[in-house]
């Protein structure tokens, strides 16, 4: 793969374990073979995208066999990092989006369901952190998140998620945005591992809780530490960025920065 990641960045270093090797394969070999390297017989399969039949979804496609197509390009070998990350968070994403194609047939446009499954997957982060940051980040209200309460970052965790957000993070700027998963019960203490994280995420998810598309945005560049240039505060002062609470009965604003 061109462009390896830089394993020492906030947001590849808790994949370090998994993706450093796989990476590095990778530059020889077919994404599906780096992957699967040193597991043959370990579920899931990562294989060629051929093995993907035509008109098969392939969410369906994976859970009934067990195989992830996957092609030559970094975002499906980010895809395959994660499933090696969060094996049993991929696991139960993968069975919810399999069940709701089983029930309503591929559609033309997603349910609310698939719809929050999706944007887990692609551009999901997971956040461990204090009581007043979550309140802060959840009102938007970013000089606090950020800068008054800047100290507890210190307590806190944000893993990305989504494979489409990881590869977006090769060349990370300052608009680039999570949807941060809202929890139905607490997350972990900070400082969990990836280990117990990924048993947190596949026990919480449920279509119930989906089904109201639990997520609030984060340009992750305003994380502490994350970017060097957001210790100048003037950094948040950028409204197309960091833009202000939605006002109620307003239809048009929008979340801040973009996907």
């Amino acid at each position: 793969m061109d462009g390896a990641p830089d394993w020492s960045l906030p947001w590849f270093a808790p994949l370090q374990a998994q993706g450093a090797p796989v990476c590095q394969r990778a530059q020889a070999w077919p994404a599906a073979q780096a992957l699967q390297y040193g597991n043959p017989h370990a579920r899931p399969q990562f294989v060629p995208q051929d093995d993907l039949p035509e008109g098969t979804a392939y969410e369906a496609h994976v859970f009934d066999t067990g195989r992830v197509p996957t092609r030559d390009n970094p975002h499906d070998l980010f895809n395959g990092l994660v499933w090696l990350g969060y094996p049993q968070a991929k696991a139960r994403l993968n069975a919810l989006q399999a069940a709701q194609i089983r029930r309503d047939g591929v559609q033309p446009v997603r349910g609310p369901v698939r719809d929050a499954l999706t944007l887990l997957d692609e551009n999901g982060a997971l956040l461990l952190a204090p009581d007043a940051l979550w309140q802060a980040l959840r009102a938007r209200h970013w000089r606090a998140l950020f800068v008054e309460l800047r100290p507890l970052w210190q307590q806190a965790q944000l893993f990305i998620f989504g494979h489409a957000l990881l590869e977006k993070l090769l060349v990370p700027r300052k608009d680039l945005t999570a949807h941060v998963y809202l929890p139905r019960q607490p997350g972990p203490a900070s400082a969990a591992d990836l280990a117990t994280v990924d048993a947190w995420l596949a026990q919480d998810l449920t279509p119930q809780h989906l089904q109201a598309k639990p997520f609030t945005p984060l340009p992750v560049m305003g994380v502490p530490g994350w970017c060097g240039e957001n210790r100048n505060f003037s950094f948040y002062d950028d409204s197309l960025v960091f833009r202000p609470p939605r006002r109620q009965n307003d239809t048009t604003a929008q979340p801040p920065g973009g996907p």
